[in-house]
């Protein structure tokens, strides 16, 4: 399984972006995909995650109302829509892939394939 990573960028505080994450080597539907971010300095924290099941949504309290996370199983690609975006998403962000289990998790011992990061800057 291979995750590709894109649509970074460097946007204005409130302003949108749109993550993609390109999946190869493995349908979407039974396994659960997760976004994480990565300050400089900081541990790595999840974002977002969609369920593989049953495309149920899982966010961090600090996302949540700004950030969407959706599927299309037939692109194999997963989206992560961010607007309002704060000073504080500065970060790479990075997808991820749970090889045995549908069900979403928050912490990144859970997945199984990374893709290699996406660099989102929040500043004016």
């Amino acid at each position: 399984v291979q995750l590709q990573a894109s649509g970074g960028g460097l946007v204005q505080p409130g302003g949108s972006l749109r993550l993609s994450c390109a999946v190869s080597g493995s349908t979407l539907d039974d396994y659960a995909i997760g976004w994480f971010r990565q300050a400089p300095g900081k541990e790595r924290e999840f974002v977002a995650g969609v369920g593989g099941s049953d495309g149920r949504t899982l966010y961090a309290e600090s996302v949540k109302g700004r950030f969407t996370i959706s599927r299309d199983s037939a692109k194999r690609t997963v989206y992560l829509q961010m607007n309002s975006l704060k000073y504080e998403d500065t970060a790479v962000y990075y997808c991820a892939f749970r090889r045995h289990s549908p069900s979403i998790a928050t912490f990144s011992e859970a997945y199984n394939y990374w893709g290699q990061g996406t660099l989102v800057t929040v500043s004016s």
